[in-house]
Parts: C-alpha cells; sequence; structure tokens
C-alpha cells in the first residue's frame, strides 16, 4: 500500500499527462485557446487533482472511491476533447495523438484502481 499520493502510478501518470495536454493546448489558434484549449487543460487538470483530492480523504473510503471515480470522468471527459482537436485540428493534434491512448490506459488503471479500493480498502 502507497504511504503518499505520490507513489501512485496513476497520479504520475496523470501528472505527466496533464504537462503534456497542457503545453499542446497552448499550440492552438488564439481564439481556440480561451475555448476548447480551455476545456481541455480543465479536465485534463482534473484528472490528477481528483485523485490528489480522494486521497486526502482516503480515511473515508466513499470519499476517496467518489473523487477516483470524478478523476475517470475528467479522463474520459479530456478524451473527448482529444477528438474534437483531432477534428478540428489535424495538423496541430495529429503528431500527438497517441496521448488518446495515454489516457485511454490511464482511465484502464484508474478502473482498475477504484476497483481494488471498492473490495480492499480498510478505513
Amino acid at each position: 500500500m502507497s504511504t503518499n499520493y505520490r507513489d501512485l502510478e496513476i497520479y504520475n501518470s496523470s501528472l505527466n499527462l496533464f504537462f503534456k495536454v497542457h503545453s499542446l493546448s497552448l499550440k492552438l489558434p488564439k481564439y481556440e485557446l480561451y475555448e476548447l484549449g480551455s476545456q481541455i487543460r480543465r479536465s485534463s487538470d482534473s484528472v490528477v487533482t481528483n485523485i490528489v483530492e480522494g486521497y486526502g480523504r482516503k480515511r473515508y473510503k466513499a470519499d476517496f472511491i467518489k473523487f477516483l471515480t470524478y478523476s475517470h470522468a475528467s479522463n474520459d471527459e479530456t478524451i473527448l476533447h482529444f477528438n474534437k482537436l483531432l477534428h478540428l485540428y489535424p495538423p496541430i493534434i495529429v503528431p500527438h495523438q497517441n496521448l488518446i491512448n495515454e489516457y485511454e490506459t490511464l482511465g484502464a488503471k484508474l478502473n482498475k484502481f477504484i476497483q481494488y479500493v471498492e473490495l480492499n480498502w480498510k478505513t
């Protein structure tokens, strides 16, 4: 069992993905920076932030699961935004479309961690 959220693979993966998404979003056209660019930055940030907030409430199993579920939902939202950007701005996004696969992998890991907490977490 990890003693700190920084020990969690899902935390480290989501933080690294956030940094990649943030940098990529700044390459969008200026008019999109505050629209879809802002949405993908916020959803990507929410993935990692909810892991940290949930871990801070790990004493309360139901709260931990709730925040991990929020993280998973934000992960799905980030994938949706990527798909929209891929359609709207292929020259910018296509070279980075592997990030969609990385988010899908993270989603599977989040789901497995939620299942682990549901079945094994002791409060």
